[in-house]
């Protein structure tokens, strides 16, 4: 999922508190990113490339066009299914050991290209905060 922000951070909560670990100053893209089972390195490829160049920005221009930093949360509930029962399940989610690796390549791919890229911590409860602009939010299936 992609929002159109002026300005987020992410706070992660950690036994000796709350440590700001990943802040984007101004316009640019608040990005969560859900793995489940199936996901590979070339999907995380070809989202890192939609998010560089989505036309997602006032004047609908692009992070790589106006050089705006992104922040690429990974956030595994995307995956919850809540059609039964009042429990959502995450059986569809990816385990950390799959998906905390693609989340770094999407990660790495953004950075290969130019992007400034923040990210929050995979595995950490976390605390995201941002100003929607808009509000502009687009769900990015790969």
């Amino acid at each position: 999922m992609v929002q159109r922000v002026d300005g987020a951070s992410v706070v992660a909560v950690t036994e000796s508190g709350p440590e700001t670990v990943g802040e984007i100053i101004g316009e640019g893209l608040c990005v969560l990113v859900g793995v489940t089972h199936e996901d590979t390195v070339e999907q995380a490829e070809r989202l890192a490339r939609k998010l560089w160049s989505i036309r997602m920005l006032e004047g609908e221009k692009s992070c790589s066009e106006v050089n705006a930093p992104l922040l690429v949360i990974s956030q595994f509930t995307l995956y919850g299914d809540a059609r039964k029962g009042r429990r959502p399940t995450w059986n569809a989610a990816a385990p950390g050991d799959v998906a905390e690796p693609l989340v770094d390549e999407v990660v790495a791919r953004l950075r290969a290209l130019g992007a400034k890229v923040e990210t929050g911590r995979f595995g950490a409860e976390m605390r995201v905060s941002l100003t929607n602009h808009g509000p502009f939010t687009v769900l990015l299936d790969m």
